[in-house]
């Protein structure tokens, strides 16, 4: 297992171009979370990546729970289980971009071990993508070009299934 980068908020400072009491203040008023260790304070990787997710309002992340089933490991969020490869347990986050979401009009033979049938609930598209919003027991957002949301006549009520491999899903303690 690799080792967690740990940064001091000076370091941290460096690497976001900020002045160092920026980080203190961040780290004080709990805009990012930090380790105290003695008198020293350290960042962790996965501290940084939860504060890049909440100021980038990121979709698809779930607070969930790490369950064991056999050889594989899942994080439950509201009774849906989501396959993931990690080494961490209990209480994490997880989230997987839209765009490493396929989305499938049946259910799809393929090395993806997450594959969630659920239920269109909203589409908004703009001259770029379309943002397919789909009710699989939790919200997840999935990104398609305009000409797939097209071909596939996909429109609000349509049942579809979400497909994403175990290596998309990110998982932050």
């Amino acid at each position: 297992m690799q080792e967690e980068m740990l940064y001091t908020p000076e370091e941290l400072a460096g690497k976001l171009k900020l002045s160092k009491y920026t980080v203190y203040e961040m780290i004080k008023r709990g805009d990012i979370q930090a380790h105290h260790i003695g008198r020293s304070i350290r960042i962790s990787e996965s501290q940084l990546e939860l504060y890049f997710m909440s100021i980038r309002k990121s979709e698809n992340v779930y607070d969930a729970e790490i369950i064991s089933d056999g050889d594989e490991k899942y994080a439950v969020t509201n009774g849906v289980k989501i396959c993931i490869s990690t080494d961490l347990e209990g209480k994490v986050k997880v989230s997987v971009r839209p765009e490493d979401i396929i989305l499938s009009a049946g259910p799809l033979i393929s090395s993806a071990r997450n594959v969630m049938k659920g239920r269109v609930t909203d589409i908004v598209s703009d001259s770029k993508c379309a943002r397919v919003m789909l009710d699989v027991g939790v919200p997840m957002t999935v990104s398609i070009t305009n000409r797939s949301l097209k071909e596939m006549d996909i429109k609000a009520g349509d049942d579809l299934y979400a497909v994403f491999k175990t290596m998309a899903v990110k998982v932050i303690k």
